[in-house]
């Protein structure tokens, strides 16, 4: 049996686990040794801070996309509110909010296949946050861009991109029909020519393989992605996977610790999910986590920016 503890220096000093590895060895580790030794590579090879990022659901409900996990897709009945691309005014005050309780990091989230004629607006509203958050980085979500529509949120201020690869290739067509991998894989690397960072990352808990959640970290590890926000699914009532069965404490943490061994200088960052565990989730920033999401969320319960910056504090970790 592969020594994890052993593993974990060794990816420390230098080592990267490949595809072609067998990492079967995940699956039956002892969880207290797999949790420690990511939080050693953490530690090592990412220090002790913790990047935290807000969002802002900037357009909500109506999507196109079918994608079964998602309150807002236009194929489900769910009870999610639904409104057009906020006023300017109200997204600049938000984010000014955000940049004044410590957040450096804050995104616009909007539904949909891509911004369509809400793009200028989008725009516009970066180049304002921009203006009146100079302390504050710019993530963008907002579907499959194009290159020019790249290029332009980069000019407004947008420094990362986010576009979820979900889950693994092979499982990737069982929650959704309406774009592809192929698509996601694209846009990704679209992204990055055009010189932004990018945050993606998947959902865990939609009744995929250990072997599909594996070979999702690896893909971004390929991809060399900035940023990995793993999700666990909420069963929100109204989509196909209301019913889902959740996930253990233990599968998750497991999860998140491969994660970490797989993608050992990446933000690997906890997203939706986190209030399944007590304590604003401690263990998981015990277990390889090195960043999350903060303050209002998307769609789902959250925890609050104080509570997470006392618990953060008490982590002897920094913002």
């Amino acid at each position: 049996m592969t020594d994890v503890l052993a593993l974990a220096e060794e990816i420390i000093k230098g080592r990267r686990l490949k595809r072609e590895d067998d990492a079967s060895f995940f699956l039956t580790a002892e969880i207290t040794e797999l949790q420690k030794g990511a939080d050693k590579i953490r530690e090592k090879l990412c220090g002790n801070q913790v990047d935290l990022c807000s969002i802002i659901n900037g357009r909500s409900g109506r999507c196109s996309e079918d994608c079964k996990f998602c309150a807002q897709s236009g194929h489900h009945c769910t009870s999610i509110e639904e409104y057009p691309f906020l006023d300017i005014e109200t997204i600049v005050s938000d984010a000014k909010k955000h940049e004044e309780k410590g957040v450096r990091r804050y995104s616009i989230v909007t539904a949909g296949r891509s911004l369509g004629k809400d793009y200028e607006k989008a725009k516009e509203a970066y180049q304002a946050i921009h203006q009146a958050c100079p302390k504050l980085g710019l993530c963008a979500s907002h579907g499959l861009l194009s290159r020019e529509e790249f290029e332009g949120l980069k000019a407004a201020g947008v420094t990362r991109y986010h576009a979820n690869i979900e889950t693994s290739r092979r499982n990737f067509p069982n929650i959704c029909t309406t774009h592809t991998y192929g698509d996601k894989i694209e846009k990704i690397k679209l992204a990055k020519e055009v010189g932004l960072r990018v945050c993606s990352g998947g959902i865990i808990g939609m009744g995929e393989t250990w072997e599909d959640r594996i070979d999702m970290a690896f893909s971004l590890a390929e991809l060399e992605v900035d940023s990995i926000p793993i999700n666990v699914l909420s069963q929100i009532p109204g989509t196909p996977y209301e019913k889902q069965e959740p996930l253990t404490e233990e599968d998750i943490l497991r999860t998140v610790a491969i994660f970490r061994y797989i993608n050992p200088t990446a933000l690997v960052r906890i997203a939706a999910g986190r209030f399944r565990f007590p304590d604003g989730g401690r263990v998981l920033f015990e277990s390889g986590i090195n960043a999350t999401i903060t303050g209002d969320m998307l769609t789902t319960v959250g925890n609050t920016i104080e509570e997470d910056l006392k618990m953060f504090a008490d982590m002897n970790l920094s913002v």
